[in-house]
């Protein structure tokens, strides 16, 4: 399983990770069991970006929003992240994955927090590299990013016509790293739910009708294909 010599994928991909509650309730089965299977997909998708040489993947793990979900689908959530933290620490060396999250962990339990820390710490000198969005909202991102550069003007670190956007993005979660050339969303949902807004700016929407647990390598190449046909102008002509 490959993609044609001739395409090479993008540098970058971010992934809205949505439909793991409809793929659960078409089966009978509760959301958690949806978000259990959603792990799967994003264990099988995250191999295969680092087989064909994606060097960013980014996914939506959990929203500022999502706490509104019922307490059992939010804890039921949290244990997936803890075990896959633990075991992405225990075979890190083999895998060789740098970790990167970006959001509020403060509200995390503290536990998380230190698993989040620690697979940062250790894995910052490997070259591909997943980016977890968690407790993470676009809009709220910027908020904190505008606050942290006000707070520096007030300290004198900045004067505020000091103000760009190289400047700004260096106060964002996403510092450091170049935004997706692609973003994919499957669930047939067509819209961005707060992902990435100031990144996304020249990023390519690719909106799949499947379901995430559902999604293989196939769907992601169907993605690729669909972002070498698209013609990236960047605001020229």
């Amino acid at each position: 399983m490959a993609l044609p010599e001739n395409i090479t994928p993008p540098n970058h991909i971010a992934i809205i990770m949505d439909g793991n509650g409809r793929w659960a309730k078409q089966r009978g089965l509760p959301r958690t069991a949806g978000h259990a299977a959603g792990a799967e997909a994003f264990r099988r998708i995250a191999n295969y970006c680092r087989s064909i040489g994606v060097r960013y993947l980014t996914v939506y793990a959990f929203s500022t929003e999502n706490w509104k979900r019922s307490a059992e689908e939010v804890a039921g959530i949290m244990r997936l992240l803890r075990r896959y933290l633990e075991e992405a620490l225990r075979d890190m060396e083999k895998n060789r994955v740098c970790f990167r999250f970006f959001g509020d962990l403060t509200k995390l339990s503290p536990e998380l927090q230190a698993l989040c820390a620690d697979a940062e710490s250790r894995s910052q000198d490997y070259d591909v590299q997943v980016n977890f969005c968690l407790n993470y909202g676009g809009r709220d991102e910027i908020v904190h990013g505008a606050r942290q550069f006000a707070a520096d003007v007030a300290a004198g670190k900045f004067r505020s016509e000091d103000l760009t956007e190289e400047v700004f993005s260096t106060y964002l979660y996403s510092r450091g790293v170049p935004d997706p050339e692609l973003i994919i969303r499957p669930s047939g949902e067509q819209r961005t739910s707060n992902f990435l807004l100031w990144q996304s700016a020249y990023s390519e929407y690719v909106f799949m009708n499947v379901l995430w647990p559902d999604f293989t390598p196939e769907h992601l190449d169907q993605a690729i294909k669909e972002y070498h046909r698209r013609n990236r102008r960047f605001g020229g002509t």
